[in-house]
């Protein structure tokens, strides 16, 4: 049985890492094309609408995806029951922002949010009507369909979107993008999906996933909120081209620090559910999906903040070269950001909703008061270092959780943490040093530095044996047979 769950969450791993990688690489290849066809002002209109749109995303699911997976055998009038309650609130939740979109336009004083918004929100009904779908795929770690269907949606909408950007659609190209992609990934869930609804409702089902869902629901929706409110502030405070400055940035950091985390994520829910009647077995998954997350994103963090003018000049053109400070910024903010949901998702495993609940408001609400001081003081890069202070307070107050309900100390996860730390730390000054060095070519000294850094940091970590360095070079190992095979 152990076995069979090693193999299956393998698996997953090496499935999720190819979405996760395929998502990313067509999402540069969006960047670099669209940031030469389209304005910050265009990046600027979505990011005002994406809090709103959020929110209602997070009400639809509900909480009950991972109730569904938190279940252990759920039935198929489960399922049901939750299908049908997803589309009609989602019906109901766009009507909502159909009327309430000239108030939002008024908000910001861009009349032009008002078509937006009305045509954009009809992702929530399509959005809706595949998370049931989803769900199975995730619960019996099927991650190979998962992939298959998201790349496929992601790549035909890409070609769109860019023969829209083209021909001047200007922030519609974006708009229908999102629709797109909604759309082709419906479909693509309910064609291949073998489940039939049945024709039923049950409040017992709905009212026994609730009971579960219904704190996630509340948690997710204040994450949510939290999560997005800089966009609103900066929409209303500044205006939309700031925006999209700091939404290409913010962007461009979220691919970077998620893409290991959430390949894990995916992965770690379902795992560490399976195994929650067994804590020893749960401390050691835990340690390993921290470690190995920590011992990547770590060091890929600095080595972005060291190169993000030419990433930047070479990804988007000169003309988003006001982003670099604000990316420079937010991946500090990262670092913390690829461990906060491992630690999240081990507590959520063993069924503590309602702990959760009340330590994310607790976390939220002083995250959410960083931000508007850092605001208030500072302006723009006060909000952004506000959000980095913020962002490490969830982090230690995730891993106290996980100390406490799982086992995994804030002791023991720091000394696991520190060397990684150290390492990346010590790769960082050396290369930064060539900065001093007269090199005529400049992307030749990026070379050098990237160089460098990737070298001092595997090197120190081979000598000092870092156990997660083993463990990344199986993971990659595995993952690469696997697809491979596949």
């Amino acid at each position: 049985m152990a076995d069979n769950l090693k193999q299956r969450a393998v698996s997953g791993v090496a499935w999720s890492s190819f979405h996760k990688f395929s998502i990313v690489f067509l999402g540069f290849i969006s960047g670099i094309v669209l940031a030469r066809l389209l304005t910050p002002h265009d990046y600027g209109v979505i990011g005002m609408l994406t809090i709103f749109l959020s929110l209602s995303n997070t009400l639809i699911d509900g909480g009950f995806g991972s109730a569904l997976i938190q279940k252990k055998n759920p039935t198929n009038e489960d399922y049901s029951t939750i299908l049908y309650w997803n589309i009609g609130f989602s019906i109901f939740l766009y009507g909502v922002l159909y009327i309430g979109a000239p108030y939002i336009a008024r908000f910001y004083n861009l009349t032009l949010l008002t078509d937006v918004l009305r045509v954009q929100g009809l992702i929530i009904i399509i959005n809706a009507a595949r998370i049931v779908q989803r769900t199975q795929l995730r619960k019996q770690l099927m991650f190979k369909k998962i992939a298959i269907i998201n790349c496929s949606a992601n790549a035909v909408a890409l070609l769109v979107t860019i023969y829209l950007a083209w021909k001047k659609w200007g922030v519609w190209a974006l708009v229908f993008q999102q629709l797109l992609v909604g759309m082709l990934t419906t479909l693509l869930y309910w064609f291949t999906s073998k489940w039939k609804p049945l024709w039923a409702f049950s409040k017992q089902s709905f009212k026994e996933l609730f009971n579960f869902g219904g704190f996630i629901l509340l948690s997710n929706l204040f994450n949510t909120f939290c999560n997005n409110i800089q966009g609103l502030l900066i929409g209303k405070v500044f205006n939309a081209s700031i925006l999209g400055y700091y939404t290409k940035a913010q962007r461009t950091e979220s691919y970077s620090s998620t893409l290991i985390s959430s390949v894990l994520d995916q992965v770690s829910y379902p795992v560490l559910s399976e195994a929650q009647n067994d804590k020893s077995r749960m401390i050691r998954v835990l340690r390993q999906f921290v470690g190995t997350s920590a011992f990547i994103t770590f060091p890929l963090m600095m080595l972005l903040i060291l190169l993000a003018k030419p990433i930047f000049l070479f990804l988007y053109s000169e003309r988003w070269i006001n982003s670099v400070p604000y990316f420079q910024i937010l991946c500090l903010a990262g670092i913390a950001i690829c461990l906060q949901n491992v630690n999240y998702y081990a507590v959520a495993a063993l069924g503590k909703s309602k702990v959760l609940l009340r330590w994310t408001f607790i976390k939220r609400l002083l995250g959410l008061l960083l931000i508007v001081i850092g605001l208030w003081l500072y302006g723009m890069y006060g909000l952004l270092i506000g959000s980095v202070i913020a962002s490490w307070t969830i982090y230690i107050i995730n891993a106290y959780l996980a100390s406490k309900y799982v086992g995994y100390t804030l002791r023991l996860q720091f000394f696991d943490l520190l060397p990684i730390i150290v390492i990346s730390l010590i790769a960082f000054v050396v290369s930064y040093s060539i900065e001093y060095v007269s090199i005529k070519i400049i992307f030749i000294k990026y070379i050098i530095q990237f160089v460098i850094f990737v070298g001092v940091y595997i090197s120190i970590s081979s000598i000092l044996k870092i156990k997660s360095l083993d463990d990344a070079k199986s993971s990659l190992i595995i993952i690469g047979n696997k697809l491979y095979h596949k």
